[in-house]
């Protein structure tokens, strides 16, 4: 899931929603707002705590169809106008729910299985590429980015012979981040339909000195992905759609993720997207171009494919996947959002009230906010697609949050509701 000015979430683009982290595609939270938000996360909510390594993903069974129509019904509540939530299991058919409506102002129910932008979902699938790269003998995770593109990092303190692509797949390159985004409605109708190569968007964090050294910090950084899909490209001389289209969407047959380019609107069936500024207005953004990274529209069944097939081996040998899951503490902000998660090679890792921990890479794009885990080896993953993004106050954009991370521990952890409040 990122953000930027005023600052977002660790999901999503900035579509200047201060209230989230910069992971929602672009930006970062205010210090006051993460304060706020931080205060009312002691105040009264109560989080999972971290276990013990090893400790199993799963205890107890019984998460039924009831369970997951409670816990999107109580996401909806929040003020999100449609929310679809998928849990997919080694057996069985897949346990699928919805709530509120497609569209504001009518009755259209939101679709099972509804495109969604993915946004920042999508760098688990360009980490994934990296990492078969590395595997090939192609790419070495200790590379520098100068040695692929050389001169394009620098200035300002920026120096791209000390940043590798460690360092970028695990956002502790130190490079600030500086993504172009609407912080106001009337940002995303004059903006909503310019377009940025990836060049311009590194010139963008170029303009900024560095927030730390590299290797001394963390901080969400889409830039490090825009330099990541260029040094697919430098490497195996092919566009870096291309490689994650013929090294993953084919073989796994997720033939509903894709790139829309410079289309602005989604394939059919979805529902519209909304964002809830400070303002208090909720605003249609469905309609939008979306710079890489960050461009793909999915479904919860491709995500749910994706990531069940990542976790179970099938994309990468042991060794790439256990560098993949080396994982660092996340920033203070994040942990806001992400209370105990720790940042591997474009996954991340949050413990489950159950036991043991969870991965994944949620997501935000204008509007649509996507969360998702699965299990350590992939025989269980949920995906719950949002269509509005609450960023009207710290304090509603934490309770989103909140609200769909509890659903997907529910799902993983099989814990049954029934019986408890709702």
């Amino acid at each position: 899931m990122t953000f930027t000015s005023p600052a977002p979430a660790p999901h999503q683009r900035n579509t200047a929603s201060p209230a989230r982290p910069a992971w929602l595609r672009r930006g970062r939270v205010p210090g006051r707002w993460l304060v706020l938000a931080a205060a009312a996360l002691a105040a009264g909510t109560a989080v999972a705590t971290r276990l013990p390594a090893g400790a199993h993903d799963a205890t107890a069974p019984g998460y039924r169809q009831e369970d997951l129509r409670r816990d999107t019904d109580a996401i909806g509540a929040l003020g999100i106008t449609g929310v679809q939530a998928r849990v997919t299991t080694g057996s069985g058919r897949d346990l699928v729910a919805t709530s509120g409506v497609a569209e504001v102002g009518t009755d259209r129910p939101v679709p099972g299985n509804g495109y969604f932008r993915m946004a920042s979902t999508g760098k688990a699938l360009v980490a994934t590429v990296v990492l078969q790269l590395v595997d090939e003998g192609e790419l070495a995770l200790d590379d520098t980015v100068d040695r692929w593109l050389p001169g394009l990092v620098d200035g300002n303190g920026n120096d791209g012979s000390r940043i590798t692509l460690r360092h970028l797949l695990q956002h502790t390159s130190g490079l600030h981040d500086d993504l172009p985004g609407f912080a106001t409605p009337q940002q995303y109708y004059k903006h909503r339909y310019d377009t940025y190569t990836p060049q311009e968007i590194v010139a963008r964090a170029m303009r900024h000195p560095p927030d730390f050294a590299p290797g001394d910090g963390w901080a969400y950084s889409n830039t490090g992905y825009v330099l990541l899909d260029m040094i697919i490209e430098e490497a195996t001389g092919r566009p870096w759609h291309q490689e994650v289209q013929d090294r993953i969407l084919r073989p796994l047959t997720m033939d509903h993720t894709y790139l829309p380019g410079s289309t602005p609107t989604l394939r059919s069936p979805h529902a519209n997207a909304y964002e809830v500024y400070p303002s208090g207005e909720r605003i249609d953004v469905t309609r939008v171009i979306v710079p890489d990274p960050g461009g793909y529209v999915s479904t919860t069944s491709d995500v749910n494919r994706f990531f069940g097939a990542l976790l179970g081996g099938e994309l990468l040998p042991p060794e790439r996947l256990a560098e993949m899951r080396d994982t660092v503490p996340v920033d203070e902000e994040t942990q806001v959002f992400w209370p105990g998660g720790r940042y591997g090679l474009g996954l991340v890792n949050r413990p489950l009230s159950c036991g043991g921990s969870y991965w994944s890479h949620e997501g935000g794009e204008s509007g649509y906010i996507t969360l998702n885990g699965a299990t350590r080896d992939g025989s269980r993953s949920v995906t719950v697609s949002m269509s509005t993004a609450l960023a009207d106050s710290p304090d509603n954009a934490l309770q989103q949050e909140q609200a769909a991370s509890d659903l997907v521990d529910h799902a993983l952890c099989d814990t049954p509701l029934a019986g408890q409040d709702t």
